[in-house]
């Protein structure tokens, strides 16, 4: 038995979802692995009242495979809950006796409530939301939980009968979906979601979404945007998307929507519900952003049965993006005097450009994200080690950062050295042509900066960027001799010079004494 391994199991309306995690020596936990079955518990219970022998056997079937899988890692524990179908099924008790008997798994059937908890451990585990005033909700096959928050503090809790399953078998029939459906459906959610929110709905910020709907829709939006970002967690959807999005399956036939890239054939039949949920809820708060958890429900369980078994602490201190960055650049044993210089530096040249040109907090954040992690590519080989730093940050799961911001700080960091921006480069034509201009400005920052710290010695202090007709002129102050940061700052300035349009001037000045 490993006493560093456990397992979380979430059974849920529409599927079954088994993790298997380890803890490792810094105290985190690495996912060993993620098995999922749809078995459609809550097929027909809208009617029957009862989970029918089909799906039971499915689910058995399934749990069994899992079973098998846990004991195969050696875990200390299985911690497993049931959700709305078994929560409202007639039959539900005898569903779990069945569980415990024939698989030999102990399942604790959770509320509404404890389903949305879970699901905030997750979003508080993934998202920095410090003085963010947001909501997040998930949606399963059976029911949708709702948590309003500010920061980490929960303000309240609702579970309602919304699953995309439920919905689906009560109110779609038509293939494709009649325009009149549709209208009953959405009637049906926005009473519910009145009854549930009396008064004034509270106003938030963004929503962030978890569940095989909300993932579902950000990878179909994600084909629709041509975009490839490797993962869709974190990933950013505009109400607008949605609303198109929706618009656009509603017309389709259930063939159809089987093969829409992004969507999984399996869902094909209930997406249209679990969208029009989301339609609905963002209507209601008046929130244009939806922020994708990929984890959810599992995760929190996870989190949740960690703290049990003492495997982890009981609550760790507030985490931000700059400490996620932090910890993968000691990962990759980074020189972090030189790192944590080149982003000093890369942020005074930042700040003196961006009222000129408008880059914005994001970018900000993105330049001093890449400047720590530029050299990270090192952990791999010295040879190259720009594209090795390009491939490590695509795949870093670096808390804070959405999906596309993450592909641009690899691509800034990527260029730090060698050669320039290309369009032959297949990641840098991946983006967008906005996103092309703004990694080659920010990547000529880190450039530069890494060019004015040629001796990794933090000689040059400070800098100061002034423009002037046609360049801008760079004052580098140091109380020693500076001339390889001279030599290195004019060898490395060609990307800031060709991005921002403007001829890069170096000059040495004193720093002053004290």
């Amino acid at each position: 038995m490993k006493q560093n391994r456990l397992a979380a199991i979430d059974i849920g309306t529409n599927s079954i979802r088994c993790i298997v995690v380890e803890v490792t020596k810094n105290g985190k936990f690495r996912v060993l692995d993620d098995e999922k079955a749809t078995v459609r518990l809550g097929e027909g219970l809208a009617t029957s009242g009862k989970i029918s022998p089909e799906a039971w056997e499915r689910a058995l079937v399934a749990l069994s495979r899992m079973r098998k899988i846990v004991d195969g890692y050696g875990v200390c524990a299985v911690e497993a809950v049931a959700t709305s179908a078994v929560r409202e099924a007639a039959n539900g008790a005898a569903f779990i006796e069945a569980i415990r008997a024939e698989v030999g798994i102990e399942v604790a059937v959770i509320s509404g409530e404890e389903e949305a908890e879970l699901a905030s451990l997750s979003v508080r585990n993934h998202f920095d939301m410090e003085g963010v005033r947001y909501a997040m909700v998930d949606i399963g096959g059976g029911s949708l939980e709702v948590v309003t928050a500010r920061g980490a503090h929960i303000e309240e809790i609702f579970s309602l009968d919304l699953g995309a399953v439920f919905l689906t078998e009560k109110y779609l029939a038509g293939d494709p979906v009649k325009g009149s459906e549709l209208q009953k459906l959405r009637r049906h959610i926005r009473s519910r979601l009145k009854e549930t929110f009396a008064g004034e709905p509270p106003a938030v910020q963004c929503l962030v979404g978890s569940g095989c709907t909300i993932t579902s829709l950000a990878a179909m939006v994600m084909a629709l945007r041509s975009e490839e970002y490797g993962s869709i967690h974190r990933y950013e959807v505009l109400r607008s998307e949605v609303v198109h999005l929706l618009a656009m399956l509603a017309r389709m036939s259930l063939r159809e929507r089987r093969e829409l890239p992004g969507l999984n054939p399996d869902r094909a039949d209930i997406i249209i519900a679990g969208i029009t949920v989301v339609d609905e809820l963002m209507r209601m708060f008046d929130a244009n952003l939806l922020r994708v958890n990929e984890r959810g429900i599992r995760e929190g369980l996870i989190l949740k049965s960690l703290r049990k078994h003492e495997l982890v602490a009981a609550e760790a201190g507030r985490r931000t993006w700059r400490d996620a960055v932090l910890e993968f650049a000691r990962s990759c044993h980074v020189e972090e005097e030189h790192a944590l210089h080149v982003a000093q530096l890369s942020l005074q040249i930042f700040d003196a450009v961006d009222p000129l040109y408008h880059l914005g907090d994001g970018a900000r954040r993105m330049l001093e994200a890449a400047a720590i992690l530029h050299d990270v590519g090192y952990f791999i080989n010295y040879s190259s080690h720009h594209k090795h730093s390009y491939h490590l940050i695509r795949h870093a799961d670096l808390f804070g950062f959405a999906p596309r911001e993450r592909e641009l700080i690899a691509n800034i960091a990527r260029y730090h050295r060698k050669a320039l921006p290309k369009k032959k480069h297949e990641a840098y034509l991946r983006l967008a042509g906005a996103d092309r201009l703004l990694v080659s400005r920010l990547g000529g920052i880190v450039r530069l900066a890494d060019g004015l710290d040629r001796r990794r010695s933090s000689v040059v202090q400070s800098v100061t960027c002034t423009p002037s007709d046609g360049s801008f002129i760079i004052t580098l102050q140091s109380r020693d001799e500076i001339s390889v940061e001279l030599f290195g700052g004019k060898l490395k300035g060609d990307l800031f010079a060709d991005a921002f349009g403007k001829k890069l001037v170096l000059v040495a000045e004193p720093a002053p004494a004290g």
